[in-house]
């Protein structure tokens, strides 16, 4: 890989790793178009193509969006001319069966996937990163217990406030999250080891030191 061939790729990595951080850098580094599914959902609802529409029927029944309906927005935002150029896939597959899905899509597309970035941090550092997040109740400004703490301890340094922790950044819900991680990404990471496109990078380091390991592994 490297060289001008404008890359194909996958960004996995468990809530915490920072992987939303790099994939911004990353788009940049490789001059990329990054196809997050959460902004695709919003902009193909937005457009009202095709497959937005049926995303939205469900989303307003309150029902999950099916894999095929996915499926097919991704199939629709990476034809889009800016893809042709190298995509930086973030947020799908989340399961086996999309994945499977996506290999099928890709192929039909005449698209090769170049690899796929995993971003691992041990399970007790992303438990860390999750749990120490302080919110202001006076002006919401945010602190972190380890990496901007407060200069006295849960008060807040602009206006004197109490600090907080939020519920969804208590250990029993950020473990349950990584349970649910892990229970669905597993099997993805055993399925692109075996088609020989897994890159684990080691997320447990520098913002910087993860970007150039990531980029390392893509010259190769």
């Amino acid at each position: 890989m490297g060289g001008d061939c404008k890359l194909k790729l996958l960004i996995m990595g468990p809530p915490g790793a920072g992987k939303g951080t790099q994939a911004e850098v990353l788009i940049k580094e490789l001059n990329i178009t990054h196809v997050s599914t959460g902004d695709m959902f919003r902009a193909a609802i937005k457009e009202g193509t095709e497959m937005g529409k049926k995303a939205k029927e469900y989303m307003d029944a309150g029902k999950l969006v099916p894999d095929e309906v996915v499926v097919g927005m991704v199939k629709e935002r990476l034809s889009q001319p800016d893809c042709s150029q190298g995509f930086l896939l973030d947020g799908f597959p989340r399961t086996l069966p999309q994945a499977d899905a996506l290999s099928i899509t890709l192929d039909q597309m005449g698209v090769v996937l170049d690899g796929v970035i995993n971003i691992d941090v041990a399970r007790e550092k992303l438990m860390a990163r999750l749990t120490g997040r302080r919110v202001c109740k006076g002006c919401g400004a945010s602190y972190h217990v380890i990496f901007n703490p407060p200069a006295t301890e849960s008060k807040c340094n602009s206006c004197g406030g109490e600090l907080y922790q939020r519920d969804d950044d208590n250990e029993a819900t950020v473990s349950n999250r990584l349970d649910v991680y892990e229970a669905q990404t597993q099997p993805l990471i055993d399925y692109y080891k075996g088609k020989g496109l897994l890159f684990n990078i080691d997320g447990d380091q520098d913002i910087n030191k993860v970007l150039a390991d990531i980029l390392a592994v893509l010259k190769r």
